[in-house]
């Protein structure tokens, strides 16, 4: 299991077309990827692979998110999935 996290930066957060590129993107791997955000109330997971899940952890641009991957192609997965991220999910 790996992680690693990174902050949200484009100014949407992760609505319906960013997120959409986001689970497209988590899809081609064949390790387990979640997504946890921390609140200062609960700790929100979602199923990086689910546009649903991910929609509804309600992910906004400035928070940092934790994405967690484990499998057999855990380490290029994260890789993948933090640099998405960093270079503002298509956007």
């Amino acid at each position: 299991m790996v992680s690693g996290k990174v902050k949200i930066k484009n100014p949407t957060g992760l609505h319906l077309r960013p997120a959409g590129l986001f689970c497209k993107t988590a899809m081609q791997f064949a390790s387990k990827i979640t997504v946890q955000k921390k609140t200062r109330h609960e700790d929100v997971t979602a199923n990086a692979k689910s546009v649903l899940s991910v929609l509804g952890a309600c992910i906004k641009s400035g928070d940092e998110i934790e994405i967690i991957c484990e499998g057999e192609d855990e380490e290029k997965a994260l890789r993948e999935m933090v640099q998405l991220v960093e270079d503002g999910l298509g956007e």
